[in-house]
């Protein structure tokens, strides 16, 4: 299930804590897809704490506790990582992350926990939604066979590969223009994993946010750029964005194209995904401010400049879902509607 459609799950499923119908929800997906981040906007979102159990880094003992003696006997000390209202509140999180990676004993002790919301004595409060993640076997990390009495305990959900999702997130998110306009032009490079060949590095959603902090750092050091992009995404596709970056300089005047002077689409394709992409971040940019309007309307004017109304249509669209519906009461928006015939709006 795409990203989008995951978020509307997770949504209901955290309301669904607060009224007694949450079913625990199980996301399985290669590595660097974004399985913890979908749980980590999902706590943003609602301004609640997400705890974060990393279960192949446990023991046993972790999650059922400590024995201990009192008097003639024996009780368990709770561990203080489990959700407690008192300490954490009454709304909120349990996220059990890696839990193929989990040992089968830690496995065993998770049972109760997910199934039953207790452990012994400890129960999660009401309120709280249980959430876990993990790779799937053939993904070349350390998995176990999840064992069927705890498979039978989750709703299952894998996660999957959108462009548009990961495009929303990223100009939501700030994600260099330079990154969001190459994956435009290179799709397929958004993940690329082969668990045949076990990459070091490989692109994924995880490690292009790592080439946006690297271009962060040394886009103004070009003697290791190169270097840097492909320690982050590995050989192939470092090289690939780099010769896209060195084409950038060609660009048209994007000031010019916001003043509404008539400037010609390029004609390399290359070109023409990163004006549209660098076009909707000035939109970005423009929203709220007293000319916003006015930026719009030269942007849907210049889509109808592209000889494939297609790219015209992915930069409107990419626009729509940044800035929201305001898009629509600008007069140049029914124009370009027009001009565009039959082809059809994201959703």
């Amino acid at each position: 299930m795409r990203p989008a459609l995951l978020n509307t799950v997770l949504d209901h499923e955290f309301f669904g804590a607060q009224n007694g119908s949450h079913t625990p929800v199980m996301l399985w997906g290669p590595p660097g897809v974004g399985k913890s981040d979908l749980i980590a906007q999902i706590g943003e979102r609602h301004d609640v704490p997400v705890i974060d159990i990393r279960l192949s880094q446990m023991e046993p003992s972790d999650l059922r506790g400590i024995p201990f003696r009192d008097k003639t006997k024996v009780e368990w000390a709770i561990p203080s990582m489990l959700p407690n209202k008192e300490l954490h509140g009454d709304k909120g999180i349990l996220f059990l992350d890696e839990i193929t990676s989990a040992v089968p004993s830690v496995s065993a002790a998770a049972y109760q926990l997910i199934l039953d919301r207790r452990l012994g004595e400890y129960e999660v409060p009401d309120g709280w939604a249980i959430f876990a993640a993990g790779n799937r076997q053939g993904d070349r990390g350390v998995t176990y066979t999840m064992p069927s009495p705890l498979a039978n305990r989750f709703s299952h959900y894998e996660v999957d590969i959108n462009l548009d999702d990961w495009v929303s997130w990223a100009y939501k998110n700030g994600i260099d223009e330079k990154i969001i306009a190459f994956l435009r032009f290179r799709p397929e490079l958004l993940f690329d994993f082969d668990p045949a060949h076990n990459p070091v590095a490989f692109p994924s959603p995880r490690s292009w946010q790592f080439v946006h902090n690297a271009l962060i750092k040394f886009i103004d050091t070009p003697q290791v750029l190169l270097g840097t992009l492909q320690a982050c995404v590995g050989p192939a596709a470092g090289i690939e964005l780099k010769a896209f970056i060195d084409s950038m300089d060609q660009m048209p005047d994007l000031d010019a194209i916001l003043r509404g002077e008539d400037i010609k689409a390029p004609k390399e394709i290359d070109l023409q995904y990163a004006v549209a992409t660098a076009l909707v971040g000035r939109a970005i940019r423009a929203k709220d401010t007293d000319n916003a309007k006015e930026v719009y309307g030269h942007i849907l004017n210049y889509a109808k400049a592209f000889r494939q109304k297609e790219m015209g249509v992915m930069l409107v669209s990419d626009m729509l879902r940044a800035i929201g519906d305001d898009l629509f009461s600008v007069p140049e928006f029914g124009q370009w509607a027009s001009s565009i015939g039959d082809i059809m709006l994201y959703d």
